[in-house]
């Protein structure tokens, strides 16, 4: 069930006509209560998308009613028209709901640059045909109604001592973090104030979302929304709930990353030995965003002279020449110098694991990444055609 997997909220995903697939296209989800909390995190890209910028206003109180998603269209780059579209929005699902249109969030995605009185029409009427069909287990179809280049829809859940946490998240391409990554639902029925929910979210898509690297190209609509029911009448241990939070953002995370466009690989790059988790994971992004580590992997090549050239770019404290570097289990690299033989490399599996020891520290972090296919580049030069 997904998002309405806790107590208090429904959820529905209708076909409004914006994809021409006629698939579903317009999801939302409810908070019934009793409380009203909610907590968002957003792209830091400095273009941002209409229904980021009207979020990013309804958000500041810390109450959320309900969340508004459509795919099909990212209503970015619209200029006044576009964010008036984001408003009627959510006024529209206000006034069906009975509740202030400033406690509506409202997220889009897909093209960027259009948007016309056709693409409003087909929103607000997918608004209003979906709060129709709100229900306690339509946390399924709403997963389907955010899909965009997406093969899969990616859902989570967590269990944790009388209380629970349900989450979907969609996409597939550009994935890079600044803040947030992508569009997640998350919601929970434990009891939470506002101040602990943002808290939560925070430290949840720091170490997630935040280090899921796909392509290095940061979206304008990126957003990850936390809406607290309360509904179990548990106040869960901080503990806890964190770490449930986490992982549950972690295996979605780990979702979009198997679902990237054309990859071949899903890349791990484990960071180790560092001066400080912001060096590690300034190493394991340089790395990330390589691109020819990244098409190196693609042709199964355990090219590890480019992982070195790669972390040498960035300004974090280690000795290049005292480095080691371990391609699916094997040590290719010690000390900055030839160890293995890269034929004992074995990159033919999906699952790739990079390890880079720097030897200056004791902090680590992990970055997930892909490789560079020809898929991603056919997929991506016929995007809007």
């Amino acid at each position: 069930m997904t998002v309405t997997a806790p107590a208090g909220f429904e959820a529905a995903g209708v076909a409004a006509g914006l994809k021409s697939t006629g698939k579903p296209d317009v999801a939302v989800v409810v908070n019934r209560g009793p409380l009203k909390v909610g907590a968002a995190v957003f792209t830091s890209n400095r273009a941002q998308a209409n229904p980021i910028i009207w979020s990013k206003q309804a958000i500041q109180d810390g109450v959320v009613e309900a969340i508004v998603l459509n795919s099909g269209g990212a209503n970015c780059f619209t200029g006044p028209f576009g964010f008036q579209t984001s408003h009627q929005t959510a006024e529209k699902a206000a006034e069906l709901l009975g509740v202030s249109a400033g406690d509506v969030l409202v997220c889009s995605t897909g093209l960027i640059g259009t948007g016309d009185e056709v693409f409003r029409a087909k929103v607000l009427d997918g608004t209003t045909r979906a709060i129709a069909e709100l229900s306690a287990d339509g946390g399924h179809s709403a997963s389907h109604a955010i899909m965009t280049t997406d093969t899969v829809a990616k859902t989570a859940v967590r269990q944790g001592d009388g209380w629970s946490i349900g989450g979907m998240a969609k996409g597939a391409g550009m994935l890079a973090p600044g803040l947030a990554t992508m569009l997640v639902v998350l919601t929970t029925d434990a009891v939470l104030t506002a101040e602990e929910a943002d808290a939560h979210l925070r430290a949840a898509t720091g170490t997630t979302f935040d280090r899921l690297d796909s392509d290095g190209c940061m979206s304008t609509n990126d957003q990850v929304s936390l809406l607290v029911s309360g509904a179990s009448g548990v106040v869960p241990d901080p503990v806890q709930f964190a770490a449930a939070l986490a992982e549950l953002c972690g295996e979605l995370a780990e979702k979009l990353q198997r679902d990237a466009e054309g990859a071949s690989h899903d890349i791990t790059i484990r960071v180790t030995n560092a001066a400080s988790v912001e060096d590690a994971v300034e190493v394991g992004r340089s790395v990330a965003r390589n691109n020819l580590f990244k098409a190196a992997i693609f042709g199964n090549d355990a090219n590890w002279g480019r992982v070195l050239a790669a972390i040498g770019t960035t300004k974090a404290a280690f000795d290049p020449y005292d480095v080691d570097v371990w391609m699916n289990g094997v040590r290719v690299c010690t000390a900055g110098g030839p160890d293995r033989p890269r034929d004992e490399v074995d990159l033919t599996p999906r699952a790739t694991d990079l390890l880079i020891d720097l030897r200056a520290g004791a902090e680590a972090a992990t970055i997930l990444t892909n490789d560079l296919t020809h898929d991603y580049v056919h997929e991506n030069s016929a995007y809007a055609s």
